[in-house]
């Protein structure tokens, strides 16, 4: 309680701070500059540097930089920086910072259901102009993504590495075993306890994992008829029946090993390399991880990716992040090129979408001879795409930082501790109607 009640007082001090900070945002409405048809120029012979922050690493931080790489040979004039962050939470505090600071990036990479918070606050550019400007069609992006992305008809981010959770399966190893891949909750209850080996009392492979986080109950609450919010964004959208039975099948699949639930710290990694090392036969996680799965597997065994299994329907959050150019931003034209590059240039974000298995933002993505060649040669690709007809975000609130934090304490109270499924979920409502209500 008293560690709460700390964070609420610090949430507090940080926003009388940031009231501050983004009352030097002058706009006439939620995204636009105080001229919202102005768009600013390049000029001429004048050398930019672009500050992009983001939170990528690993594999797709590389195909981050080979994207960057190639803008920056092409453009002497303007030089792309990429600079990590850390985790989405990490990147949303210090942007945070950086807004009260004064030392904003050019671009940053924000967690999509975090961009409303600055876009309320008027911290954003709203891209409209430049689009309209530089005769490119806002109409580009795929369906399904842009709900993130939209505030008040102001357009303040544009989608970028965008995700939702997918199914991984060692089917070589299912195949071993005669089982097929799950499509229902039930039929996944089936494989992952038939999966589990045991060298005594030592469990040698469990069933399935998934990586510590909120993205997962919320799309099997979906799957079971719920929504995580309700329309009028007053309370959880699920009744207790739903929650018990959601948490209850997550229970019983780690009480029979059916499931391993990794640590909190490094929660994906973890997840990942119990995967790659066959000590898991499915795994959940980002579809923007397939191209670094499929690297680290190296052929060792068959990868087939498979929608989330479904209970009453299938559904699907989205996730991954958004890029925003912030209000205060000394270098929004330069920020534009690059980003208006990243758009129409094969060699752009659909090059880093092609690699790391993020989903295409764009329509040009999806009709291009390198998506058509691709989801051809691996079908793994194309199964997010395909999922995105069941996508559906049902946590869009200005106070989702605050309310993720408290799902999270009740998943670890739930998964960790062993707390008891209804008085914690009774208890999360009410931390989750005291947030909406402020």
């Amino acid at each position: 309680m008293k560690m709460k009640k700390k964070r609420r007082i610090s949430l507090l001090l940080a926003a009388a701070a940031l009231v501050l900070a983004f009352a030097g945002c002058t706009q006439s409405s939620s995204g636009s500059t105080s001229n919202p048809t102005k768009v600013d120029a390049l000029e001429s012979g004048k050398k930019y540097t672009v500050q992009f922050w983001h939170e990528l690493s690993g594999s797709n931080l590389d195909y981050l930089n080979t994207v960057i790489k190639a803008f920056n040979d092409t453009h002497p004039n303007i030089q792309v920086v990429a600079t990590y962050q850390g985790s989405y939470d990490d990147g949303y505090t210090k942007l945070q910072q950086a807004i009260a600071s004064g030392g904003v990036p050019d671009i940053d990479m924000v967690e999509r259901a975090y961009v409303q918070y600055f876009a309320n606050n008027n911290a954003l550019v709203d891209l409209n102009p430049y689009f309209k400007n530089s005769k490119v069609s806002t109409d580009i992006f795929v369906k399904g993504l842009t709900g993130h992305s939209y505030f008040d008809n102001h357009l303040n981010a544009i989608p970028f590495n965008r995700s939702t959770p997918i199914m991984y399966v060692n089917k070589t190893l299912l195949d071993s075993k005669g089982l097929a891949v799950p499509k229902t909750w039930d039929e996944l209850k089936t494989v992952t306890n038939a999966l589990v080996e045991k060298n005594g009392d030592q469990v040698t492979r469990y069933g399935m994992t998934m990586p510590f986080d909120t993205w997962y109950p919320m799309a099997m609450v979906m799957q079971a008829g719920g929504k995580f919010l309700n329309d009028k964004g007053s309370s959880v959208g699920y009744t207790d029946a739903v929650g018990n039975k959601v948490f209850g099948f997550l229970k019983n699949l780690q009480n029979t090993n059916a499931l391993y639930y990794p640590p909190t710290q490094g929660s994906g990694t973890t997840a990942n390399q119990m995967f790659t090392s066959g000590k898991v036969g499915i795994l959940w996680t980002s579809t923007g991880s397939y191209g670094g799965l499929k690297k680290a597997v190296n052929g060792a065994f068959q990868i087939q990716t498979a929608f989330l299994p479904k209970e009453q329907k299938y559904a699907t959050p989205t996730g991954g992040a958004n890029i925003v150019v912030p209000a205060k931003s000394a270098n929004k034209a330069a920020a534009w090129e690059f980003i208006k590059w990243m758009l129409t240039d094969s060699k752009g974000l659909q090059q880093f979408v092609a690699l790391s298995g993020y989903l295409p933002t764009t329509t040009t993505m999806v009709k291009s001879q390198q998506f058509q060649d691709l989801w051809k040669q691996d079908a793994n690709y194309k199964v997010a795409y395909d999922q995105l007809q069941y996508a559906m975000d049902t946590n869009k609130t200005v106070v989702w930082p605050d309310i993720n934090k408290e799902d999270e304490a009740a998943i670890q109270a739930i998964m960790y501790n062993n707390a008891s499924i209804p008085d914690t979920l009774t208890k999360l409502r009410k931390q989750i109607e005291q947030s909406l209500q402020q």
